[in-house]
């Protein structure tokens, strides 16, 4: 089915989307690498400055191979920064630590949405995978109602990247309220950047959702012509 040009024609969109934030993101990411913070703070100092004034003793910082691969993980209460960010004293590097410490801060309060969305991923990673083979399987061996069944399920993946969106966003917000309340963020040319850093990295997500929107909407169309025929 993806020989199909139908399929193309449905994704090309989508896929020029993922293409555009991807170098938009690393363009951001690079010019705002090379400015320096005045606070001359590091990711690793700040995400640490962060923790003691939000209280969030039992955050801990770890680092974390790659680039641009920091996250937290509410389940081990762990933020991890990669080298870059960790120890870059740059507008970039504060901006995702304090991204990241906004997740964090999210986790303490019981914010709903990312409760939601945590409580989603092992519904998601078994709904995806199961919704591949039933999509194939109804498909291949004309049984339509199990290959919708399989678009339910796959449809799961396009309702977990609407639900991370408020996560993602309400995240940034704290990150750039947090950034400037504790003075770790002195400028308006650093605020520039965090809002250029944080607002690119916003894009990835939507564009995550408009993809995965994109691929039901081919299937639910590819189910429907077959059911007319």
């Amino acid at each position: 089915m993806f020989f199909n040009p139908t399929y193309w024609l449905y994704m090309a969109p989508g896929l020029l989307l993922v293409m555009f934030t991807s170098w938009y993101v690393k363009a951001a990411y690079k010019k705002w690498s090379r400015v320096p913070a005045s606070s001359r703070m590091n990711g690793n100092q700040a995400a640490q400055r962060l923790i003691n004034a939000g209280g969030l003793y039992d955050v801990q910082i770890e680092g974390v191979r790659g680039e641009m691969t920091d996250h937290y993980d509410p389940r081990s209460k762990t933020l991890r920064l990669s080298q870059g960010v960790a120890q870059g004293a740059s507008v970039a590097s504060l901006a995702i630590a304090a991204h990241e410490l906004g997740h964090a801060q999210q986790d303490a309060e019981g914010y709903f949405p990312l409760q939601i969305r945590s409580a989603m991923v092992p519904m998601v990673n078994i709904g995806s995978n199961l919704g591949w083979i039933l999509i194939m399987a109804g498909l291949l061996l004309n049984w339509i109602n199990v290959a919708w069944l399989g678009v339910a399920f796959f449809a799961g993946g396009a309702l977990f990247a609407l639900m991370t969106l408020p996560v993602e966003f309400n995240a940034s917000a704290r990150a750039k309220r947090l950034l400037a309340e504790t003075g770790i963020i002195q400028t308006g040319e650093e605020r520039r950047g965090v809002n250029n850093v944080l607002n690119a990295a916003a894009l990835t997500y939507v564009a995550a959702l408009v993809t995965s929107l994109l691929q039901l909407l081919y299937y639910a169309s590819l189910l429907t012509g077959r059911r007319r025929r």
